[in-house]
């Protein structure tokens, strides 16, 4: 008997009749955000550093992390034409791959920038003009993961929306430890139309991205996940440049009626419990013989998964296979969750998905695998996590753009929102306030 035959995944079950239901599910998706002391020290150490040293201290951390043996960070500069060589090099399944993903991404993405990422105005009926002049940024940064794995979807997720954006400059950043380039994400950076790339990472890329240095940019926002020490770069910088979000564990949440094969939902599961331990996978079905059925199937195609132990303990410690009273109190108990991934296996998804407020991406019928979203369905996969879809929401077009305000108020919109500005700026103690206002006033001498 090997280990593989004795690994056991047993997601805790509970019962919403249960009178400790609550607490046993608070207890469930308890997950401290707060980062190790230790780290946030270091980090910021590092970012005081690259602030202070620049190009020196990058290449310093680059040497220490990666072990690159490099002698400037030019170096380590990724250029177009090494990205579209690595583009030509994949094999033909890859690139085709990668153009269908990044084709139906942007697709997306432009549907985006048309329903809510233009400039517009209107005019009152005394001629005064109203309206928002949507500009994107003029640069970004992405980080894209490379330390445990090589991740290019990450590559057209975050590039793609920033260049349907208009964003003029596109920067990635992207950690080759012991110098191992990965073509496929070379590749994807080719598709999505990255401008610069480094091979730079961890917090010491972070830092560079938001103080800027003689060879590695400045720029206004940055985006893309990362290990602790790359959250907690970003939280740090926050404010110097914008982020996208502070990001948790992956999670998924699958509300099933019992119609789906059990098969296909185990396997769910196991597409979020695999990329990390914290993990969470949470299926809710008013079906108890549902959940068994589902328990066989974890344990039967538990030992076929390569990363199995990660499975095991991330289903163990955060999953959960729970029992309600019927499916409208799993769609309530969704919505108190606020997962990052939903799915509604069912077959009334048009009953369900009404009555679903919370969460990063809904994904709808037995067909619609997480998986699916993750690399090629076209919404981005970069979404809020530990609950945060409460009120946040998922990288998108308007994540690259700024808003601006455009007010242009007629001689005659002058007199009525002059004596509007003046009452109130009075009420407030801002005389100087109502006296601009004032000033403009016919009766007062105006133009």
């Amino acid at each position: 008997m090997t280990a593989a035959d004795t690994l056991l995944a047993r997601p805790l079950r509970l019962d919403s009749a249960a009178p400790d239901f609550d607490a046993q599910l608070t207890q469930r998706l308890q997950w401290s955000a707060a980062t190790d002391a230790a780290i946030e020290a270091r980090v910021a150490e590092i970012l005081a550093d690259v602030r202070a040293r620049g190009d020196a201290a990058v290449l310093d951390y680059t040497r220490r992390f990666d072990g690159l043996s490099v002698t400037s960070v030019a170096e380590l500069a990724i250029g177009a034409d090494a990205l579209r060589a690595a583009f030509e090099a994949i094999p033909a399944h890859q690139r085709d791959a990668l153009q269908e993903a990044a084709a139906r991404i942007r697709r997306y993405h432009q549907a985006q920038l048309d329903a809510c990422g233009r400039s517009w105005q209107m005019r009152d009926a005394d001629g005064t003009l109203l309206g928002q002049k949507v500009t994107p940024l003029d640069r970004v940064g992405i980080y894209v993961p490379g330390g445990k794995a090589a991740y290019p979807s990450s590559v057209l997720m975050n590039a793609i929306p920033a260049h349907v954006a208009g964003v003029p400059e596109i920067v990635m950043v992207v950690p080759t430890p012991r110098g191992e380039r990965n073509p496929l994400v070379l590749a994807a950076a080719h598709v999505a139309g990255v401008s610069r790339a480094f091979a730079v990472g961890g917090a010491q890329a972070v830092a560079a991205l938001a103080y800027g240095t003689a060879t590695i940019p400045r720029v206004d926002k940055i985006t893309g996940p990362g290990n602790a020490y790359v959250a907690s770069a970003k939280k740090h910088v926050f404010g110097t440049v914008g982020i996208d979000m502070i990001a948790g564990p992956s999670e998924i949440l699958v509300l099933a009626d019992g119609t789906t094969p059990p098969d296909w939902v185990a396997m769910d599961l196991f597409s979020q419990a695999e990329h990390d331990e914290l993990a969470q996978s949470i299926l809710l079905c008013p079906d108890a013989a549902y959940l068994d059925a589902v328990q066989a199937a974890i344990d039967r195609l538990l030992p076929t998964m390569p990363r199995r132990a990660i499975i095991a303990k991330s289903l163990n410690d955060r999953g959960a296979l729970i029992r309600t009273r019927d499916m409208a109190e799993a769609c309530a108990i969704s919505n108190r969750i606020a997962p990052e991934h939903l799915e509604v296996a069912s077959r009334e998804l048009r009953r369900w998905e009404p009555l679903l407020r919370h969460a990063g991406a809904i994904f709808l019928g037995a067909y619609t695998s997480e998986s699916l979203g993750d690399y090629c369905a076209g919404p981005n996969h970069v979404l809020p996590t530990s609950g945060t879809a409460r009120f946040s929401s998922p990288l998108g077009v308007y994540d690259f753009q700024k808003r601006s305000s455009l007010i242009e108020v007629s001689a005659e919109g002058a007199q009525t929102l002059g004596r509007i500005a003046s009452v109130l700026a009075h009420g407030e103690g801002l005389t100087a306030h109502a006296r601009a206002a004032e000033l403009r006033l016919r009766a007062e001498g105006g133009a």
